[in-house]
């Protein structure tokens, strides 16, 4: 019997569609299905949704166990074949609060915060705190098990598991596989979408659409180009800063326009507020979508459980397929977050990366991307070294490598001088051990 534990179980919509799908797959009807939480309310909410998907999907042959709490986490990971990672430390109250509210302060506005810039950071140092107590347990009772990454900032996490810890990591992300069609569906290319060939690759949330082909073997982005600058010149839309890079860099990248507004330092300057207006770029847009997200799995979770009889059909999420992969050899492809090693030549070895992956029974095999776009890489790099900047800083414990983290990420070092930045980071850091998750 195969066992799938699932840290953060209390992700209770995401956890229903990578262990729904779970279930869906033949070799896995009869699993062992660990779900671990530190909070009681929403993992006992997850366990009865997953026992009642057991039921109605599954003829009830899985085994579905809870388990609550830090004590409970080594029983929960032992003997583990798959281990799926979903947490997130400090939630929205009090963390997310947090990481928004007090740069406020300094004038650093935000849009999302969980990847990079000043939210990222303190995001990734907190979560680290955690994942060192994972990986020492894994190591322990569950050392051959492959662990899936899904919780943000996903290099950040990723790439410390891969280069500290001997836990067998690969990082996933919904972006890459919604990239291609998303672009085609905005710009009236649907009839392009069956049998295009593409290759994507860089670093999470700013992975680039190198390639795209239709069936024929035309290429699209000549089209793709005109249309992108016709729709920013001609009406406002949800996309506008990744239609800018087409424009300007000449290629598309994975992760949405309010995630990439903040990813660099040409879209939110202090002194020219009309670039929010012309960009349509939402501030705060992660606080107020976690509100809303709160409410809604209130009304979704009442609607699923009405009756007792939940349905689900697999999805394309990539869980079940890789672990499918793995216990078969039934080949699969995936866009997976890796330690670099020379997958893509003009990116540092130790950088965590995203490009094609292969998923046999031996594992995931990252496949040879070769050399970037040199404006691409270079815009990568100012990303790579805030991400690395912060592993560090988690390793060392020292604070002037969160402080240079924060210096050298592009938004927060194009806003603020590196004394406020000092001062920032030293009031994160007091506020975030307050609320009970300190980053070290």
């Amino acid at each position: 019997m195969v066992k799938i534990t699932f840290m953060g179980a209390g992700s209770t919509v995401f956890a229903r569609n990578v262990l729904g799908d779970t279930m869906l797959t033949e070799c896995f009807h009869e699993a062992e299905i660990a779900l671990y939480d530190i909070d009681a309310e929403r993992l006992e909410e997850s366990y009865v949704l997953i026992s009642a998907l057991n039921r109605t999907i599954n003829e009830n042959r899985a085994t579905v166990r809870k388990y609550l709490g830090v004590e409970a986490r080594k029983d929960a990971l032992r003997g583990a074949k798959f281990v799926v990672n979903a947490i997130q430390v400090g939630g929205y109250e009090p963390c997310t609060v947090i990481d928004f509210e007090i740069p406020k302060k300094f004038g650093l506005r935000q849009t999302i915060g969980d990847t990079l810039g000043i939210g990222g950071i303190f995001r990734g140092l907190r979560t680290i705190a955690v994942l060192k107590d994972f990986a020492r347990d894994m190591e322990e009772v569950c050392p051959d098990a492959l662990f899936l990454n899904y919780t943000n900032p996903m290099a950040i996490l990723s790439g410390y598991m891969q280069r500290y810890t001997s836990v067998k990591t690969v990082g996933l992300c919904h972006s890459v596989q919604h990239c291609s069609r998303g672009l085609l569906e905005s710009l009236g290319m649907s009839d392009r979408l069956e049998g295009r060939r593409e290759l994507i690759a860089g670093i999470n949330h700013m992975a680039w659409l190198l390639e795209i082909y239709d069936r024929e073997g035309n290429d699209l982005y000549p089209e793709i180009r005109r249309r992108a600058k016709e729709k920013n010149a001609r009406e406002k839309h949800w996309d506008m800063v990744r239609f800018d890079y087409i424009e300007k860099l000449g290629y598309y990248c994975t992760e949405s326009s309010e995630h990439n507004a903040e990813y660099n330092c040409f879209y939110l300057k202090p002194d020219r507020p009309d670039l929010i207006e012309r960009f349509n770029i939402p501030l705060d847009e992660y606080p107020r979508r976690c509100v809303n997200q709160i409410e809604g799995w209130k009304k979704e979770r009442d609607e699923i459980m009405a009756g007792g009889a939940p349905t689900h059909r697999r999805t394309g999420e990539y869980a079940s397929y890789i672990m499918e992969a793995v216990e078969t050899g039934k080949l699969y492809k995936i866009g997976g977050n890796v330690l670099n090693n020379g997958a893509i030549s003009n990116l540092p070895p130790e950088a965590c990366v995203e490009v094609p992956c292969l998923v046999d029974r031996e594992g995931v095999h990252p496949t040879l991307v070769g050399r970037l776009p040199l404006q691409l890489a270079a815009m990568n790099m100012t990303n790579i070294n805030c991400q690395l900047l912060t592993i560090e800083a988690a390793v060392s414990g020292k604070m002037e490598h969160v402080y240079q983290a924060a210096m050298l990420d592009p938004h927060t070092g194009a806003q603020l001088c590196p004394d406020d930045i000092v001062k920032m980071c030293d009031e994160l850091r007091a506020a975030h051990e307050a609320a009970g998750y300190p980053i070290f």
